[in-house]
């Protein structure tokens, strides 16, 4: 009896570092990018694993990490979050200050977007219930010049729009905001 509560002392205890470990030093690291004008702060918060010499973005009978057409958490590990402290317009389409998931489907030349409610899916082991879609917009994607090894979410802004964009490998996708 002794050898055996030892034996699930010892396997629990490598369960633990096990977590702690992923945890501490994910193979996709959390990234958090911020931009603030006049009069709105925006906020994403995601993990963002590597190219490392796969398909990315493809059908899935060829093996794509990411499959087009299906509803993707947009990142690793959790799901992505966008946090608006004003009401803005998201793609044209209007958006209440909150906190939401960022999830896509992504296409060869089309996507589509979505913010959803429920922003507390650690890990997103579950995929995301799309009746909690608050909005949905769809965007033309664009091909980079040159590929993207980490998957990137940062801003940028003209005189009319701040916008979101999503990259990684030859994809960019821009998200209109105001």
């Amino acid at each position: 009896m002794k050898i055996l509560l030892k034996v699930l002392g010892i396997l629990l205890a490598a369960v633990i570092l096990f977590f702690a470990y992923a945890i501490m030093f994910p193979t996709s690291p959390l990234q958090t990018t911020t931009f603030s004008s006049d009069n709105v702060t925006y906020e994403v918060e995601y993990s963002s694993p590597f190219k490392n010499d796969r398909l990315i973005f493809g059908n899935e009978s060829d093996g794509a990490l990411v499959p087009f057409g299906k509803y993707w958490r947009t990142g690793a590990n959790a799901a992505t979050t966008f946090y608006t402290d004003s009401d803005i317009s998201f793609g044209g389409e209007s958006l209440p200050a909150g906190k939401y998931s960022l999830y896509t489907i992504p296409g060869k030349e089309t996507w589509v977007v979505a913010l959803n409610s429920v922003n507390d899916t650690f890990f997103a082991i579950a995929e995301a219930d799309q009746a909690d879609d608050v909005l949905r917009i769809k965007l033309n994607s664009f091909e980079n010049t040159k590929i993207v090894e980490q998957f990137t979410i940062d801003f940028s802004a003209d005189s009319l729009n701040t916008f979101v964009n999503l990259k990684w490998d030859k994809t960019l996708l821009s998200i209109p905001l105001k």
